[in-house]
């Protein structure tokens, strides 16, 4: 059987969906907007060739219904289209439970105020399990920001970071060396049990490093620890039926290292590449290999900087050759999003997008796939592909990816 590559560029929206006005995000469009902002910084315009190829332009325009600030090449091999989103939030695991079948219809719990974040009795109940005296943070912050400000802090008292977003999060950043990475990821796991019943989607360890303020980084490190879907995934049911489902990246911590049969962490664009090329290279038939390339939302969507974020998209660009060249002939790639997070918009937070729907086959010609309706399409058409029991929501677009079916 064939082997599927998934590849999330984390964070890649092509325009705001139908409901954004619900979320005041009328107007994002992380992909046109950030290559705009490039283009009046540098004079030049983006350069994405074998993603346009792939339709990616194409599938920008008809989802904003405007013309992309560039006219990019004419697609010429791939499916493309764009899907919105039927869970309730613009967070991480719902866009990605979602595209493996299972929306998010129910309502996270938050933690909305800006400064004392935290109900006092949480607070109170994290100090008295963990052993200690206090929390530095309490707040909304970005995670860069709050190293600036508060890292000294932690590392003179030995307190850790904590704070939160617009999304259902309980953040803690520690210092790997005088904190300890053990010592982050066990408290991390308290305050994941300590969350249950306020039905927060994540706790993330944000471990970092250096000495001062001017030179604090966080590290690949990262760990998050998610609640489980509510329902089985498309990974679990094509992995209880035997395919070797592979995680790349942050996947496995999102799908609470359910469904996943192998997992690889890697650091930056470069490296989650290579690691994806290397289980192309490596992984048997029937197989299925999924990455998250979280650095365009970590370091570029989050931080709002639209000349990093185009530069890497470029860098991807870049190295698409050698993924084709790596898939076997019958191998399938999907280049799909989560969720958008406009670098020119206001704030740090996500925005309600349209993601792109892209499909890649060596027989596969430009087929418009056209408006998909839920992620979940992704889930179905992996449901099908692997020859699994449908999911609950969703439509297929297999066989729409062929221009001859007799040659699916």
């Amino acid at each position: 059987m064939a082997r599927a590559i998934v590849l999330v560029i984390d964070s890649f929206g092509i325009g705001y969906s139908p409901d954004a006005v619900d979320f005041g995000d009328v107007g994002a469009n992380t992909l046109a907007n950030l290559a705009r902002a490039y283009f009046e910084t540098t004079g030049k315009k983006i350069a994405l060739p074998n993603l346009s190829a792939m339709g990616l332009i194409k599938a920008c325009q008809e989802a904003s219904k405007q013309e992309f600030p560039y006219q990019g090449h004419e697609p010429t091999k791939g499916a493309y289209g764009y899907a919105e989103e039927i869970s309730t939030g613009k967070d991480t695991p719902s866009g990605h439970w979602e595209m493996a079948g299972v929306p998010v219809l129910f309502d996270w719990g938050y933690f909305t105020d800006k400064e004392n974040s935290f109900p006092s009795s949480l607070i109170d109940t994290i100090n008295q399990t963990t052993g200690f005296d206090g929390m530095l943070g309490n707040c909304h912050a970005s995670g860069t920001e709050i190293l600036k400000r508060l890292g000294e802090q932690h590392i003179k008292t030995g307190l850790p970071i904590c704070y939160t977003s617009a999304d259902s999060v309980f953040q803690i950043a520690a210092h790997e060396e005088h904190f300890g990475l053990d010592n982050l990821y066990k408290y991390c796991e308290t305050v994941r049990e300590l969350l249950s019943d306020l039905n927060i989607g994540r706790v993330i360890a944000r471990p970092f490093i250096g000495d001062h303020a001017d030179n604090f980084a966080r590290t690949g490190n990262r760990r998050d620890y998610s609640v489980l879907p509510p329902a089985p995934t498309v990974l679990d049911k094509i992995s209880q039926a035997g395919t070797h489902v592979i995680s790349v990246g942050k996947i496995a911590d999102i799908f609470a290292h359910q469904g996943i049969d192998e997992k690889t962490k890697a650091t930056g664009l470069d490296a989650l590449f290579d690691a994806t090329l290397d289980h192309i290279n490596t992984a048997k038939d029937n197989s299925l290999i999924f990455t998250n390339l979280v650095n365009f939302d970590q370091d570029f969507g989050h931080r709002r900087d639209a000349i990093g974020y185009a530069k890497e998209l470029e860098a991807l660009d870049a190295r698409m050759p050698e993924l084709f060249k790596t898939m076997a002939e019958d191998d399938l790639l999907f280049l799909t999003a989560d969720h958008g997070c406009d670098p020119t918009w206001p704030g740090t937070e996500h925005t309600r997008e349209y993601v792109p729907v892209i499909a890649y086959h060596q027989l596969i010609g430009s087929v418009n796939i056209g408006n998909r309706k839920t992620f979940a399409d992704l889930g179905q058409t992996i449901a099908e592909l692997f020859k699994v029991e449908a999911m609950d929501y969703g439509k297929s677009f297999l066989t729409e990816l062929y221009n001859d079916k007799s040659s699916k």
